[in-house]
């Protein structure tokens, strides 16, 4: 007997329906991957590709009289030679074509140089000094403390003060600037990008 209701036991579970499948868990908005945003560095090298290829005209904003004869020049900057990585700017001031300020994208941030050439192309004994942005900055701006490089360099050739040197580039929608600050000491320039030039 007790073998017949062990059999029709299990003849009765085998019969009965399976239960349904447990619905599958809606994935909520908030549990959906985020899209990544880009690093700043890179937007803000992305911009200044935007503007390969173009001439603008700018303006010194700031007051030191150091600087008033650059003040008085016609000042002009020309972003080329531009890829992902690194853009050259040449930045005349009336004739002296001699400067060129250089932006690449490194594995930390953004570094910017300063390349002085004579007309002849050979460089300048005060050249190639810059600095590595020690803060994420923004898709717009981007500031560089002076390196050891450049400390050195400021050292050996009788300019002590600039050894606190900050640079500072800005590619905004509108206005590009360029800026230099240490204490006692602030210059910048701004470009109108919304009137670019043929020359």
């Amino acid at each position: 007997m007790k073998h017949s209701v062990l059999i029709l036991t299990l003849a009765v579970a085998a019969c009965a329906p399976e239960a349904p499948p447990a619905p599958a868990a809606e994935t909520s908005v908030a549990e959906a991957p985020a899209s990544v945003e880009k690093p700043a560095a890179d937007v803000f090298m992305a911009r200044l590709n935007e503007l390969c290829g173009q001439r603008f005209v700018g303006k010194v904003v700031s007051t030191d009289a150091a600087d008033a004869d650059m003040a008085s020049a016609r000042l002009l900057m020309h972003v080329r030679d531009c890829s992902p990585t690194e853009v050259r700017i040449p930045f005349h001031v009336g004739e002296d074509k001699s400067r060129t300020w250089v932006l690449t994208r490194t594995e930390q941030g953004v570094r910017l140089k300063h390349d002085h050439r004579h007309e002849d192309g050979t460089e300048d004994v005060l050249s190639q000094y810059g600095g590595d942005t020690a803060a994420p900055g923004t898709a717009t701006r981007q500031e560089f403390p002076a390196d050891a490089f450049s400390k050195t360099l400021f050292e050996t050739k009788g300019n002590p003060a600039s050894v606190t040197n900050v640079w500072a580039v800005e590619a905004a929608d509108a206005l590009f600037a360029y800026e230099l600050r240490r204490p006692n000491r602030f210059f910048r320039v701004e470009f109108d990008l919304t009137n670019p030039v043929a020359e």
